[in-house]
């Protein structure tokens, strides 16, 4: 089912079950988001792009999943006893939720956010399907290929559009650098590296550094059995979503 996604370089794990699950029960589903991924691009400009809020990127891919009628959800689940409630109940809040006659599918895109969220996404997914509210549980995240290509990326950029300084990337959208980002950038200058190298290795460890939600942090709470037994689609955007992509990086062996 994800052999166009594979042939394009995405991480695609499946666990209890979850294939099987998709290829019998949503096989429209699963190529509407297929479809979705595949066709997804991301300029490295937007890399750079920093504020409030999700990046273009990001939004660009929810509307076209919305568009396909993978829509935010907030369930509540409340326990009653003889018709009266127990307690205040839960609420659990899904990114993406797809409906079919066979059950509901719920996504989570986690481009950039700190690496607990996967453990809420993964415990949530847990919850609501041990209640039967759903079938099965997706995260979609930086994949491996990206994740290790970004400072090559954002440093390709700067040469090509030969851009040498802080201030000449505000356009771009990057916000007021803080004096501490400043400061780590000017040693790095001081011992003798130009301002592309620099900044792009300084700037994608602070932005998308190895906190953040990226595959390797998914797959060590996969191993640890976060989420289970609950089946998992998990996916990961690839280098070659870059619309500018530099030579790709040699990976290490996948951690799932």
């Amino acid at each position: 089912m994800f052999d166009r996604l594979r042939d394009q370089g995405f991480n695609i794990e499946t666990r209890n079950h979850a294939e099987a699950i998709l290829s019998v029960d949503f096989p429209a589903e699963t190529a509407e988001l297929t479809a979705a991924l595949a066709d997804f691009r991301l300029s490295p400009a937007e890399l750079i792009a920093s504020g409030g809020g999700e990046a273009p990127s990001t939004q660009r891919l929810r509307h076209r999943l919305s568009d396909a009628g993978w829509r935010k959800h907030n369930f509540h689940i409340q326990t009653t006893l003889d018709g009266l409630p127990l307690g205040a109940g839960s609420s659990h809040e899904i990114d993406h939720i797809r409906r079919s006659p066979r059950g509901v599918l719920a996504l989570e895109i986690e481009w950039n956010n700190k690496d607990p969220f996967f453990d809420r996404d993964l415990e949530n997914f847990q919850r609501l399907h041990a209640q039967s509210v759903i079938s099965l549980g997706i995260i979609v995240t930086r994949g491996a290929s990206l994740q290790q290509g970004l400072a090559a990326t954002v440093e390709a950029f700067l040469r090509a559009h030969g851009l040498e300084s802080e201030d000449a990337l505000l356009p771009f959208g990057m916000k007021k650098r803080t004096d501490r980002q400043r400061e780590t950038l000017a040693r790095q200058r001081a011992r003798g590296e130009d301002f592309a190298a620099a900044f792009a290795a300084s700037f994608t460890a602070d932005k998308f550094g190895q906190a953040t939600t990226h595959w390797s942090k998914l797959a060590e709470r996969i191993a640890r059995g976060v989420g289970s037994p609950c089946p998992l689609l998990l996916i990961g955007l690839p280098l070659g979503v870059l619309t500018e992509p530099p030579p790709a990086p040699e990976l290490p062996p996948q951690l799932l």
